[in-house]
């Protein structure tokens, strides 16, 4: 495509994304379906000179206003992903000129929102809740995200894995801290590739893994994941409890739980049943209080600890939004306390980094639920031998309570999880 055809399609779709009608994976997804004669280098130019626009909005938006032309044009010139001599083919003088002295700005001319990038109710707690670490978190945010892999243990050995990935010219290193995570730079096309058509890898955060790995399903027992969404953490736990017991994959989006057919029936897996429920009060789950082992509640939140991913998150959020989602998140695990049999361990966990989606609604469940003992994250890792797990968790008398990961930290996405034992 002539530059010139790119920057103006790079504009569209950043006019339609800033809209925030729709997530902005959504928009990006319906414009190349719209645009099927798009080359995979076109896709990923677009694709990504979008999520710079989201991820340095604030900035943007400041130098914008010294350039002509319309706003998203100028947007998608500075957020532009490619060599400098290929977009400037694309500008007139006056344009050349303009990037060329944005370019030249230095960080230390700049406010703070424009460094940060953040809208000012996240920021604050931010900073209040990080101090000296808010600007390493700020400054991650707005860098892409790793890719990162879960081997199906059930299938093979993650040292197999990673050298056919080699084969197929993919480097890939070890996670540090999950025992089936494997990390890729770049974005190769997995689903080409035989390990990923015969369900001996997944995409999945290695946060994400971590949660799954924290439930430590057993052979044999009866489990639920209560909000399973696509199922990657479904997955994950069928794998951990060898395609024996049976593991309940629970949601109220029928739709969500479609996705997770196809992943399922890669996997080999036998023991997951997905269901749709109509709440959190359904008679499904009414007729499984008290019998099972462990139950998992990767709540619904804000997911603003994914937003090197979901960037337009911190633009389509708001206190308001997270507001009515705390009172859903402490509904929702009330709820799945209740499947759970004595003995048996329960997990709450998000997405986010905002103590009120966290913390808070753990130690109010704690206080309403004596019934339940709170169990040390960080022990509970320990036990099952991964490295590093001081650093992973925070609260708690010995630092070791819940499960807190940053991305600025541990280079996964932004993830919390308590843990308790029913008596």
């Amino acid at each position: 495509m002539h530059p010139k055809a790119l920057l103006d399609a790079c504009a569209e779709l950043v006019r339609l994304t800033l809209s925030f009608e729709h997530p902005a994976d959504a928009v990006v997804s319906r414009f190349f379906r719209d645009h099927r004669n798009l080359g995979q280098r076109e896709r990923a130019t677009l694709a990504e000179t979008t999520y710079a626009v989201l991820r340095q909005k604030i900035l943007f938006e400041q130098l914008a206003r010294s350039g002509s032309g319309p706003k998203e044009r100028r947007l998608a010139i500075l957020g532009f992903y490619g060599p400098r001599d290929f977009l400037k083919s694309a500008l007139n003088e006056q344009e050349k000129a303009w990037i060329d002295a944005c370019d030249s700005v230095r960080p230390d001319e700049l406010l703070e929102p424009q460094r940060h990038n953040l809208p000012q109710w996240l920021a604050e707690p931010l900073k209040a809740q990080l101090g000296a670490g808010f600007w390493p978190l700020a400054e991650s945010l707005q860098q892409q995200a790793p890719l990162d892999l879960r081997v199906n243990a059930l299938q093979e050995k993650r040292e197999q894995v990673q050298k056919e990935l080699a084969q197929a010219a993919i480097k890939s290193e070890a996670t540090p801290y999950s025992p089936w995570g494997l990390r890729v730079q770049g974005k190769p096309a997995l689903n080409k590739l035989d390990a990923f058509t015969r369900g001996a890898l997944e995409v999945q955060d290695e946060g994400s893994q971590l949660l799954a790995l924290l439930l430590d399903a057993k052979r044999g027992e009866m489990v639920v994941d209560f909000c399973a969404g696509a199922g990657g953490k479904t997955l994950a736990i069928g794998a951990q409890m060898r395609n024996t017991g049976r593991l309940y994959a629970f949601d109220v989006s029928g739709h969500r739980l479609d996705a997770l057919k196809p992943r399922l029936a890669r996997s080999g897996l036998s023991n997951v049943h997905p269901a749709a429920i109509a709440h959190e009060r359904d008679e499904r789950v009414k007729r499984l209080a008290g019998k099972i082992d462990r139950v998992l509640v990767d709540a619904p939140c804000s997911g603003l600890g994914t937003l090197r991913r979901n960037p337009d998150l911190k633009w389509r959020q708001s206190p308001q939004a997270v507001a009515e989602l705390t009172v859903k998140q402490a509904a929702i695990l009330a709820s799945a306390a209740r499947l759970v049999k004595s003995g048996g361990r329960l997990v709450y966990a998000t997405c986010s980094v905002l103590p009120e989606e966290n913390e808070a609604i753990a130690e109010a469940f704690g206080a309403a639920h004596p019934d339940f003992a709170p169990l040390a994250a960080g022990e509970l890792l320990a036990q099952l031998k991964v490295e590093g797990t001081a650093s992973l968790c925070s609260g708690g008398d010995d630092g070791q309570r819940y499960l807190r990961l940053w991305p600025h930290l541990h280079q996964t996405d932004g993830f919390f999880a308590a843990v308790w034992q029913r008596n």
